[in-house]
Formats: structure tokens, C-alpha cells, sequence
């Protein structure tokens, strides 16, 4: 059996990219034997549920100098890397963070999945062409997951995939339609947007037949005690119900008839899949890139110009006030879901380069 090696900074860590990660196990596990790399431990357990096949190395705990500061860190921890590739077998190293192939292994594809926008890791080059070769083009393939940034990528490597995120179970239920919940669920962190959020609020609940709809955030992150205090200081603790980080996320989604989307920037957001999945409408600032190739404006949802906090608590109070739209707009994300972005769709572009 064909290897792969996943190298993850910290698997223990809630995030997208380790959402992500998991997903991709569970999708390849059967044909591959398959190893995590988790460079900076800091829990034993995976932050989200794996297939009970897969193998996890804590790498800092083999090398406790284990570092990615300097150039010299960095060649070291290539070097290190290789000699935990099985010789006399094909393999193939899937880097999701922190490592770049300075050295190479025998039998070895290395493959570079870059979650994130152009913009936010190579903006130096939006408007011009490396003079010389940067690190990224160490990678034999490059995996990126908006067509719509190709041209970009275009300037830093020649062996281009695009290959979007995915739902790992398609559910069988949607949601209730009748329920007044607005969810918003991820990192609390300033790219999430989520103090505009609390300014387009603000707007919604001073509607007087919209006050029985409540906010849930669901997440965990640096911003959360200032969230905390910025509900509290604008009067909103009695519609914002704010909750931790949880595994259960089916229940969040089937707890809520909308999706709020706020922020800044995104890649491909896991969040607009699987609330579209679960059969509800989104309401997303049409930011670069991955909004706008998951939603369809006015169709699955509405995208909503950078930035126009009007705008989106217009079409927000839109929803809230038609059931029958929620659940027209709802069935339609969960149509488009499950044409575009299921297993089934996404493992057959995987193989194409495993």
C-alpha cells in the first residue's frame, strides 16, 4: 500500500486546516496508509475525529530542539523529515504547514495544499514576477482551492491543482426552517469580522418584530473576552447566546434557519459547505475568493459587497422575516452542496495526482 505523510503544525489546535486534515483522511484511508506530522504538539489527542487507521507522530517530541525560526531550522527539519519516509515504498507527503522539501527522498512526490488566500501569503507578488525561484516551487505539485486565484499562483509554480474542500458526510436531515437562530461558528479572530457582525446586529434587533431571533457564536479564540464586553456594552446579551468550541457542530447547524458569514477574507470556507449541507441559507461579505464559489447570490444565498454592514443586515432581515425564502434559498445551498462538494467529487481529483 502507497503511503502518505500529512504535516500539520499542531493537530491538537481548532482550526479549518485541521478540519480539513481530517476530512482528508477520512477520504483517502482506505486506499493509503497514512501518517499525521504534527510539528508543535501541544495536546495528545487530534482536535477533531480521525479514521482509527491513521498514525500520529509528535515530531518536537523525537526532536525536543525541533525549531522553523532560521534557514538553518528550517534545512534541519527537512533533512530530519526524510529519514521517517519508508525507503523501499512509494510515498507521498502532503505539507499543510511548515515544511518545505529542501532535501528529497527516493520514491518521494512532494505535494504543498496551501489553504489560504494569495493575497494573505504572497501579496508582495499580486502585482509582479519573482526574480528568483521562491521555496514554494520546492513543491512537485502545488494544491490550491480557488480556480479563481490560478493566474496568480501561475507566478510561483508551474504544477497547478485545484482541488476545492469538501463535506466528509453528506447529511440526511436539514434543518427546521421555523427556527429563529442566526449562527456564526469559527476561530474568534480579527479576519472572522466578528465585530462587524456585532454592528450588523445592532441594526437587526432594532426591528421590533425581529427581537425573538437570537445570535449564536460558537467558537474560541484571542477575541472572545473582548466579545464578551462589546455584547455587553451594546445591550445585546439577551439576543447573542455565546458558546465554546464543540465537536457536535450537526447540532449547531440543525439549531439555527441561517448562516452568517463576516469575514475579512477566506480560502474556501468549510463553514458555508456544511451549513449549505444542512439546508441553510448564507448571508457572506463577498470577499476574496471562496464565498462566491460556494454561494450563488440570490439563489443559495446573498453576497454581499466588502465591507457594506447595510447591506448585509438588509438581506439578513430579509430572511429572518420569510420562512418560505429560508427554506426556497436553504434547499437550493444543499442542491449545490451535493452536486459540487461531496466525497465523491473531491477523491476522484485527489487521485489524479496520488
Amino acid at each position: 500500500m502507497k503511503n502518505i505523510f500529512m504535516v500539520v503544525k499542531d493537530i491538537s489546535s481548532v482550526g479549518g486546516i485541521n478540519r480539513v486534515v481530517a476530512n482528508l483522511c477520512y477520504l483517502l484511508a482506505k486506499d493509503y496508509k497514512i501518517t499525521i506530522i504534527s510539528c508543535t504538539t501541544k495536546e495528545e489527542s487530534p482536535a477533531f475525529e480521525m479514521p482509527p487507521e491513521i498514525s500520529l507522530i509528535h515530531f518536537s517530541k523525537l526532536y525536543a530542539d525541533f525549531s522553523t525560526k532560521s534557514f538553518l531550522d528550517k534545512l534541519k527539519f527537512s533533512y530530519r523529515f526524510n529519514k521517517l519516509l519508508p525507503k523501499d515504498s512509494q510515498n507521498f507527503v502532503i505539507v499543510h504547514q511548515l515544511l518545505f522539501p529542501f532535501f528529497k527522498a527516493r520514491n518521494t512526490a512532494y505535494i504543498r495544499f496551501y489553504h489560504g488566500n494569495f493575497e494573505t501569503g504572497f501579496k508582495k507578488y499580486l502585482y509582479k514576477t519573482p526574480f528568483l525561484p521562491p521555496r514554494i516551487r520546492l513543491f512537485d505539485t502545488l494544491v490550491i482551492l480557488s480556480s479563481k486565484q490560478l493566474h496568480l499562483w501561475a507566478k510561483l509554480h508551474s504544477n497547478i491543482k485545484v482541488i476545492p474542500n469538501f463535506v466528509k458526510d453528506f447529511p440526511k436531515i436539514t434543518t427546521n426552517p421555523a427556527q429563529k437562530v442566526v449562527l456564526f461558528m469559527g476561530r474568534l479572530s480579527e479576519e472572522k469580522g466578528i465585530f462587524r457582525l456585532m454592528d450588523i446586529w445592532c441594526l437587526v434587533t432594532k426591528i421590533p418584530h425581529l427581537k425573538e431571533w437570537k445570535l449564536h457564536i460558537v467558537g474560541d479564540g484571542e477575541l472572545k473576552e473582548i466579545l464578551y464586553q462589546k455584547i455587553h456594552t451594546l445591550g445585546l446579551e439577551n439576543s447573542i447566546l455565546l458558546k465554546s468550541f464543540t465537536k457536535n457542530i450537526k447540532e449547531e447547524y440543525l439549531q439555527a434557519s441561517i448562516y452568517a458569514l463576516s469575514s475579512h477574507y477566506e480560502a474556501f470556507p468549510m463553514v458555508l459547505l456544511e451549513s449549505g449541507a444542512y439546508g441553510l441559507p448564507s448571508v457572506a461579505f463577498d470577499v476574496p475568493n471562496g464565498p462566491s464559489e460556494i454561494l450563488k447570490d440570490g439563489e443559495s444565498g446573498f453576497l454581499i459587497p466588502d465591507n457594506n454592514i447595510e447591506e448585509f443586515a438588509t438581506k439578513l432581515q430579509l430572511l429572518m422575516e420569510d420562512e418560505l425564502l429560508r427554506k426556497r434559498l436553504g434547499g437550493k445551498a444543499r442542491e449545490r452542496i451535493s452536486k459540487n462538494f461531496t466525497q465523491e467529487h473531491i477523491k476522484t481529483q485527489w487521485k489524479e495526482i496520488l
